[in-house]
């Protein structure tokens, strides 16, 4: 009887949701710094574009590879005082979500866990390039994958309007 109890716990806990981080690391990371050493006798009052991108594969049955993309563009008047560009990477497993579910964790929550790691990343190269410390914002990736789905359900609304059109 206990042997059954013990099966069929096992059985649940497979059924049960899981997600865990299995590896973070940069996948690629460059600086550049095209006008120096002259940029360094410029006032520092610098414009900073901030381009930033998300995406994933899938490693095997329940292992996803998340790459966040980030490049950063540092300014003086139209002189490119930097630019970092990283693409820090992680190795999530999840397991027993719902497609949606997953689309999700895939695209906001898993760039969450990644973003410190590369703002870190980024501040460190600066700050090696002889540049004043940048500290990037927080970024709500929630937000940016809700409008990520808006964008696509207005897209796909469209093509059907349009294929509706022709059809008539």
């Amino acid at each position: 009887m206990a042997e059954n109890s013990q099966a069929a716990a096992g059985n649940e806990n497979k059924n049960q949701p899981q997600f865990a981080m299995q590896r973070i690391y940069v996948k690629d990371l460059s600086f550049e710094s095209p006008n120096a050493p002259t940029v360094f006798q410029d006032q520092w009052k610098p414009q900073v574009n901030l381009d930033l991108n998300t995406g994933h594969s899938k490693v095997s049955d329940n292992q996803y590879e998340v790459v966040l993309s980030l490049t950063v563009t540092a300014k003086i008047e139209e002189k490119v005082a930097y630019i970092v560009e990283i693409q820090q990477a992680g190795v999530f497993l999840v397991n027993g979500v719902e497609p949606q579910q997953l689309d999700h964790m895939l695209g906001a929550y898993c760039p969450t866990i990644l973003f410190p790691y590369a703002r870190e990343a980024i501040d460190n190269l600066v700050g090696r390039g002889s540049f004043p410390a940048l500290m990037l914002a927080p970024v709500n990736f929630d937000a940016i994958y809700a409008q990520a789905l808006q964008r696509k359900q207005e897209e796909v609304t469209a093509a059907e309007a349009t294929s509706d059109a022709k059809t008539h």
